[in-house]
């Protein structure tokens, strides 16, 4: 694709490749300036249902303007393939950050998971929920000074696994992309709103204080399963220095059901941030903004659906084949 024009953009390299889709640094011809240029598989664009989805949560994302969500220039279609021209941010992304440093210092998992965070309550205002919250979706850029050494970017608000489950391209009990963030009521089919971001972030900070997902497992199967059904070790199983409050906080991020979570994903990062500060902090009212009062922020309400059946009693054992995965370190 090297020196190939699409739609008014000049691909210079790739700096990123998914299942569904490749990454390339490219040269706005037209402004000359440099951004990321994302090409979607082709057979989505064939795809008369996903088309039309992808350009209205295109045009959504690129409404909202977010110093943590990076900004969508353009998205369309051109020579049968779909495309995003996005701000190109020099860096990495939290994958990659991971793999090379492992587990995080506290503050450091805080300062990043706010940013999120920040991003993705503005997302919830505008009624789009990301549903797929991922090292890899986090691009971390350098920060202004000592104090904000870091400056995290959200992305890939435009293709989302609802769009995608309305193509044909999943079916039944397959997901595109990783597991390891997925809430429970994805995997159960049941409608979504922002809690199910407040799960996903919740293991993406697990993950960056633990050094790896709440749950894993041998397979999908088993790890569907564990979402669903199992109850997530402690963090300090994993890491007993950090303060035993941010268990709790935790805990409460990563509840199988949305109504036991944090009512928005800064709640969360705020209670975080304080249980974080020391083992005599816990979980609390949400803290304001610094500086500042506390902004006032509702619960996100559910969206309409059939009413709750009956309670069905606790959950069955896992079958064998679900059992947790220890590894020697």
């Amino acid at each position: 694709m090297r020196g190939k024009r699409i739609a008014g953009y000049q691909v210079e390299s790739e700096i990123g490749r998914g299942g569904m889709a490749v990454v390339y640094r490219a040269r706005d011809l037209n402004l000359d300036r440099t951004v990321a240029l994302k090409l979607l598989a082709p057979e989505l664009a064939r795809n008369d249902t996903f088309r039309k989805r992808f350009a209205f949560e295109s045009r959504v994302a690129a409404a909202i303007d977010h110093p943590h969500i990076v900004p969508v220039f353009e998205a369309g279609e051109a020579e049968g393939l779909l495309y995003i021209a996005m701000r190109y941010v020099p860096g990495q992304d939290l994958r990659a950050l991971l793999d090379r440093t492992g587990p995080m210092p506290v503050e450091a998992a805080v300062r990043i998971a706010g940013q999120v965070a920040s991003a993705l309550d503005a997302a919830h205002d505008h009624d789009l929920v990301h549903r797929d919250v991922k090292p890899g979706n986090i691009l971390v850029a350098r920060g202004t000074d000592s104090e904000h050494p870091e400056h995290v970017y959200l992305t890939d608000f435009g293709l989302t696994k609802k769009s995608l489950s309305l193509t044909g391209f999943t079916s039944v009990g397959q997901f595109v992309g990783t597991l390891d963030y997925v809430a429970p009521e994805q995997i159960a089919g049941k409608p979504v709103d922002g809690r199910c971001d407040v799960y996903s972030l919740g293991c993406v900070v697990y993950e960056m204080l633990a050094g790896g997902p709440p749950f894993e497992r041998e397979d999908d199967m088993a790890l569907l399963w564990a979402h669903q059904y199992d109850p997530a070790p402690p963090l300090s199983s994993r890491r007993p220095e950090v303060p035993a409050a941010v268990d709790e906080v935790l805990a409460k991020a990563l509840a199988k059901s949305p109504d036991d979570r944090w009512g928005s994903c800064l709640e969360f990062t705020s209670a975080l941030r304080r249980a974080g500060s020391g083992p005599e902090s816990g979980p609390g009212p949400a803290a304001g903004p610094p500086g500042g009062a506390a902004e006032a922020r509702p619960p996100l309400a559910p969206r309409p659906g059939p009413e709750p059946a009956a309670d069905p009693g606790p959950p069955p054992p896992p079958p064998r084949w679900a059992a947790p995965v220890f590894r020697e370190p």
